[in-house]
């Protein structure tokens, strides 16, 4: 999907290659060695098809800066050469015209994401597009927040999984679209752990 110079590649999984003049990668997890190095990577917790140490040493060079929950820095500290971010709810981070927000990922009534580890999604704006990627997540009261990224020239793309029984199910997902009403919304966490293409239609 490409908007105005904004590119955005679906990696699989939870896994997303975010292009504007810098690459973004967020949790990749079995990813091709073809992708290549990126300048930002963001991870959303620590659970092993999100912060997976394998994929990530594929697309971190020296300067690469990873933004990640405190949970995943023991694993990311492996890696020599970057520059790291722990954030939590509500942080804000600016990298050069790039500006992160972390919010609220979590499950209301299954114990695989609580609330109380603080695990995280995350705004990333840029110029009049903002991208919501939602990371393991129910349908939460803490998305009515996004429903004024969607006005005038300004869009919100929203990057949601479909795949049920760790996140939101499609049905969910198609509500909390509804609740937000991005510009465009896209499926993902389906086809590998868990979920069908099917969920993702």
């Amino acid at each position: 999907m490409e908007m105005e110079s904004i590119k955005v590649d679906y990696l699989g999984h939870a896994g997303f290659l975010i292009t504007n003049g810098k690459k973004i990668i967020i949790d990749p997890y079995n990813i091709s060695d073809k992708v290549g190095k990126a300048d930002l990577v963001l991870i959303t917790h620590s659970h092993y098809d999100h912060c997976s140490i394998a994929d990530i040493e594929k697309v971190v060079e020296a300067g690469t800066v990873i933004v990640c929950t405190a949970d995943s820095q023991s694993k990311i500290l492996r890696l020599e050469g970057i520059e790291m971010h722990v954030v939590e709810v509500g942080d804000n981070l600016e990298l050069d015209d790039i500006k992160i927000e972390a919010v609220s990922a979590y499950n209301k009534n299954k114990e695989f994401h609580p609330k109380s580890e603080g695990w995280v999604g995350y705004l990333i704006k840029m110029r009049n597009v903002v991208l919501y990627h939602a990371g393991d997540t129910d349908l939460i009261p803490e998305m009515q927040k996004l429903t004024g990224y969607c006005q005038g020239d300004n869009k919100l793309v929203a990057l949601l999984p479909v795949g049920g029984r760790f996140t939101m199910t499609s049905e969910e997902a198609f509500e909390s679209a509804k609740l937000i009403k991005p510009f465009l919304a896209i499926p993902m966490h389906y086809g590998t752990v868990v979920g069908t293409e099917e969920d993702a239609l």
